[in-house]
């Protein structure tokens, strides 16, 4: 009953199915059947990036914890004219304003960005896990 069920399925799906008395099954799948599972796994990736606004778990680099608004806006500011193709956000975390650098899915690449940082801005500047900004085609930076 259940092979059956099995034999009917993968002929179904465009497969073939060959059954002997010893109880093996030989399957010959329709090479297509590949990219239809990879065509549906990558919509399924976009639609869960839809639906939870398209942030995935990655790194930024945070620059500055300060309790004053200004001086984290002048960070900000700083950054980019310094690093204009990078996003900077501030973030207010009661009390602190925090300024933070860049979308990346690799520590290694917000270590990079980190040690350009140290050079220019003379407090600690570290790399911290975040929710970061992420289309088909990688981070958005």
């Amino acid at each position: 009953m259940i092979r059956g069920l099995i034999i009917a399925l993968f002929l179904f799906l465009g497969t073939q199915v060959y059954a002997n008395c010893a109880d093996t099954i030989i399957v010959y799948k329709d090479a297509r059947m590949d990219t239809l599972v990879a065509k549906q796994a990558a919509m399924n990736k976009r639609m869960l990036l839809k639906a939870t606004g398209g942030l995935v778990k990655g790194y930024r680099i945070q620059v500055l914890s300060t309790s004053s608004r200004d001086e984290a806006f002048k960070i900000k500011s700083e950054l980019l004219s310094k690093f204009p193709e990078q996003k900077s956000y501030v973030l207010f975390q009661s009390p602190y304003f925090k300024v933070r650098i860049g979308n990346f899915l690799k520590r290694e690449d917000a270590e990079a960005l980190r040690t350009q940082l140290n050079n220019t801005f003379p407090f600690s500047v570290y790399v911290v896990d975040d929710m970061v900004e992420y289309t088909a085609t990688g981070a958005i930076n």
